[in-house]
């Protein structure tokens, strides 16, 4: 071994993992079917990982996690991830997405406008689709056009994403909210 570790840890929409190597973030895995399926997946993605108590670090990061996911909105951008192996194009793009708040949301056009690469539309799609810390890396948060909720790659797929947006209680395209809905003085303060 490496020093690469992970863990399995249940939270409001299930079994979750984080893998560590050193002081560092270099994978997050969102619930699968199952257990099983959970960790074979993992094995592909990290063969040199083992399972191991989780250091400190990892341990804030799970009860951060978990509190994103029981619908309280936590930023989980200053969490230490590894982007030393991730394209330069992904790393821009990820860095987009970290500076999104939970309940917020952007296309996949304003993320390339933002980079500067208004034409970069598809390509935003393609990085966030190989995103290897999905719910801290927020791709959830990334929209199509339209209001559409585009891809997810997560198991689960597009029913995962809108899943994670309503526990943010994240408008979607130009839909108001129950509340915004209501006459100013009728709303709940």
């Amino acid at each position: 071994m490496d020093g690469t570790g992970f863990t399995l840890f249940d939270s409001a929409v299930g079994r979750c993992a984080l893998v560590w190597r050193g002081a560092a973030i270099i994978g997050a895995q969102l619930p699968e079917q199952d257990e099983a399926t959970a960790r074979e997946r993992l094995a592909k993605r990290f063969p040199q990982a083992a399972e191991a108590d989780p250091p400190a670090f990892i341990g804030s990061a799970i009860a951060e996690i978990r509190a994103l996911l029981e619908g309280r909105p936590t930023s989980l951008s200053h969490l230490p991830i590894a982007l030393d192996r991730v394209p330069p194009f992904h790393r821009r793009v990820y860095e987009v997405a970290l500076s999104i708040p939970p309940g917020e949301t952007l296309t996949y056009g304003a993320v390339a406008a933002r980079l500067g690469e208004p034409g970069a539309a598809r390509a935003v799609g393609v990085a966030l689709g190989q995103n290897p810390f999905p719910i801290i890396v927020p791709c959830h948060r990334i929209l199509a056009a339209g209001g559409r909720t585009g891809g997810f790659s997560a198991e689960g797929g597009i029913e995962t994403k809108l899943r994670l947006l309503t526990i943010e209680q994240a408008r979607i395209g130009s839909q108001p909210s129950l509340f915004e809905a209501l006459p100013l003085a009728a709303r709940p303060r």
